[in-house]
C-alpha cells in the first residue's frame, strides 16, 4: 500500500467525522475508528458523496478497552505502519467538584487521557521503525484555561497538554512530531448531548443548581458565535502534511487573544473579570 496511513479516534461525529473526511481528500488512507460501527451512517454518505469512500477503513474502537485496543494494534500490523494519529476521541464531563463522583471523574480520564495514551503506545513502535510519524493531540482551550463546572473535562485536557509536551521532546529524536490543536468554541456535539453533567448537579435542591443553570445559559448564549467545525477538520490535515509543525496550534474566534490575556492579567484580576462574566 503505498498511500500514506492516518488514524483517526471518534470518528463517527464532530471534529473526528470531519477531519476523516478532509484526510481522506488529501489522499491518506484512513482507519476511521468509533465505539459503534453502526454510527458511522453520516461518514460513510458524506465519503460516498465525494467518491472518496475507498480511501477510509472503518474500524470498531473503544480507546479505554484493552482487547479493543489489540485488534487496532493486529490492524495495523497486518498494514505495516502508521503516518499520522489524530487523537480524538472524548467527551465533557460537567458538574461541581463537591457533587461529582470519583468514578465520574475516572470515566473521564479514561477516555479523554489514558485512552490517548494507549492508542499512542500501540502505534509508536511502528512510527518509530519508520523513522517518522505525526500524532496531533486534539487538546481544547479547556487545556489551558480553566472554567468552573467543568472540571473533569477541564483536568483531563490539562493533563494532556503537559504529557504532549513530555511526548514531543521524547519522539522527536527519532523524527516523530507530536502536535496539540486548540480549539475554542465550536458547533460541535460534545456542548449538547456530548456533555454529561453529574446528576446532582442539575437537581433544584443542589446549592449549586443557580451556578450550574448559569454557566449553562453563558454557553448557550454564546452558541451563536460558535466556529465551524470544518475549519478545525482543515486545521488538522495541513498540520498532518506539515513537515515543520510546531507543538500548539490555537483555534478559534478570540482565542488567541484570550489566551495571551490569561498569560499577561495577573490572577486576582482575572478571576474577577471571569465571575462577573458569569453573573451578569
Amino acid at each position: 500500500m503505498n498511500q500514506p496511513i492516518a488514524i483517526v479516534t471518534g470518528a463517527s461525529s464532530g471534529f473526528g467525522l470531519l477531519t476523516t473526511i478532509e484526510l481522506a481528500k488529501a489522499g491518506f488512507q484512513v482507519i476511521a475508528t468509533m465505539r459503534n460501527k453502526e454510527r458511522s451512517g453520516e461518514l460513510l454518505k458524506e465519503a460516498n458523496r465525494l467518491t472518496i469512500q475507498s480511501n477510509l477503513i472503518v474500524c470498531e474502537l473503544d480507546v479505554t478497552s484493552e482487547a479493543s485496543i489489540e485488534q487496532l494494534a493486529a490492524r495495523i500490523k497486518s498494514i505495516g505502519r502508521v503516518d499520522v494519529l489524530v487523537n480524538n476521541a472524548g467527551y465533557a464531563a460537567a458538574g461541581f467538584v463537591e457533587e461529582i463522583t470519583m468514578e465520574e471523574y475516572r470515566k473521564q480520564f479514561d477516555t479523554n487521557f489514558f485512552g490517548v495514551i494507549a492508542v499512542t503506545k500501540t502505534v509508536l513502535p511502528f512510527m518509530r521503525s519508520q523513522g517518522k510519524g505525526k500524532i496531533i493531540n486534539v487538546s481544547s482551550i479547556s487545556g489551558k484555561i480553566a472554567f468552573p463546572g467543568l472540571s473533569p473535562y477541564v483536568a483531563s485536557k490539562h493533563a494532556l497538554e503537559g504529557w504532549s509536551e513530555s511526548l514531543r521532546l521524547e519522539l522527536s529524536p527519532f523524527g516523530i512530531a507530536v502536535t496539540l490543536i486548540e480549539p475554542g468554541s465550536y458547533k460541535t456535539n460534545i456542548w449538547s448531548s456530548g456533555k454529561q453533567v453529574t446528576t446532582l448537579s442539575l437537581q433544584t435542591d443542589s446549592p449549586y443548581y443557580k451556578y450550574m443553570k448559569s454557566i449553562e445559559d453563558y454557553i448557550s448564549s454564546g452558541e451563536g458565535q460558535f466556529g465551524n467545525p470544518k475549519d478545525v477538520a482543515e486545521k488538522i490535515a495541513s498540520i498532518a502534511l506539515d513537515d515543520g509543525s510546531s507543538l500548539r496550534h490555537p483555534i478559534g474566534k478570540g482565542v488567541r487573544t484570550t489566551l495571551l490575556l490569561r498569560n499577561l492579567i495577573p490572577w486576582k484580576l482575572w478571576e474577577k473579570i471571569f465571575i462577573k462574566k458569569l453573573h451578569r
